[in-house]
């Protein structure tokens, strides 16, 4: 073997930054993460704290979410001063949420993305750390000011949903399309901490795709060959032992009270990491049998028609399911990567 390719097979050192370069890095981030905590872009928040983790260590990392979470409080004090007490609770209960149930969470799986740890097993340990931070955020809450955004939630989707009703019975809908909305309005009360753990998993799963994606674009500039990462979409593969949480849940309808609502809640997030697998299942089929974006689209459109008629949700969640079982990716598989192929 010759010289050369030993030396191309070795990695690519990150050339070190001067003092006054990381500072303006570190400003760069608190801005645009604190401006996240207060904008719908709050889904990538945790893409920026690991990709800061990952580019200048996690003492910065942590660094960058106490600054981050200072701004935006500092942002979000004149409206809360300006705003009842009831209202004021809420985007500080809000603000914390988003800290303790997405943003530190994050940073608890910094060292799992440094090791390029499965996407799966990345996913669940977060929402694990998540669903904790959100009954912190929840006891803190109560106990600081006697105040819980779980209620106020509740208490606003019913009004919310109530002027809906109005609307819908103005518009001259049918009483049994009323009645068939107020059921499933119920079932979404019932079911809002899933709800919730939903958008907390939504927000990760996009956040770590991101992150692929960043370290793909950072090997374009390059100009070397794009290293293998597992943080792209085709490759979520949950973890087997969620299947004895999708059985505990199943067996909820057999309970009562308290026990049977944790038990829907625990299915209805499970069902949603199924379907999502399933889903990753579909893009991994798509990218490996389908040529040039005519195909993709073709195939995507059908799984659209399917989802609007619903079988496409079951179908995908099924896939999900049984690909602990059978490894459905594994058919595709060849000697070499298919990591070419685009989102």
């Amino acid at each position: 073997m010759s010289e050369t390719s030993l030396q191309q097979d070795q990695p690519v050192a990150i050339p070190a930054r001067s003092f006054g370069k990381q500072v303006r890095s570190m400003a760069g981030y608190t801005i645009v993460t604190a401006l996240m905590f207060l904008s719908p872009l709050l889904v990538f928040i945790p893409a920026a704290l690991l990709h800061c983790g990952v580019r200048n260590g996690r003492r910065a990392a942590w660094l960058l979410l106490v600054l981050s979470a200072f701004v935006a409080a500092l942002i979000i004090y004149p409206s809360a001063v300006a705003a009842t007490p009831a209202e004021a609770s809420m985007i500080y209960g809000f603000l914390l949420g988003l800290f303790l149930a997405i943003a530190v969470p994050a940073l608890a799986v910094l060292p799992m993305v440094e090791r390029g740890e499965k996407f799966g097993r990345v996913l669940m340990y977060a929402l694990v750390l998540s669903v904790v931070g959100l009954v912190v955020t929840e006891l803190t809450m109560r106990m600081a000011n006697g105040f819980s955004p779980y209620a106020a939630q509740v208490a606003e989707m019913h009004e919310a949903s109530a002027k809906v009703m109005v609307q819908y019975q103005k518009a001259g809908v049918p009483p049994d399309g009323i009645a068939t909305l107020r059921k499933f309005m119920d079932v979404v009360y019932y079911c809002l901490p899933a709800c919730l753990v939903i958008q907390v998993t939504i927000a990760f799963v996009f956040s770590l795709v991101l992150l692929g994606r960043l370290w793909a674009w950072r090997d374009v500039v390059r100009r070397v060959p794009p290293a293998a990462t597992p943080y792209r979409f085709r490759n979520l593969s949950l973890p087997e032992w969620l299947l004895f949480a999708f059985v505990i849940g199943g067996l909820s309808p057999l309970a009562s009270g308290m026990v049977q609502q944790a038990g829907l809640n625990i299915l209805a997030v499970v069902t949603f990491l199924y379907f999502l697998q399933g889903l990753a299942i579909f893009r991994s089929f798509v990218a490996a049998t389908t040529t040039g974006a005519a195909g993709s689209l073709f195939a995507w459109s059908i799984l659209i028609v399917l989802m609007a008629m619903i079988v496409g949700f079951f179908l995908l969640c099924i896939a999900g399911l049984f690909d602990s079982f059978f490894d459905f990716r594994h058919f595709n598989r060849k000697d070499h990567s298919d990591e070419s192929h685009s989102h």
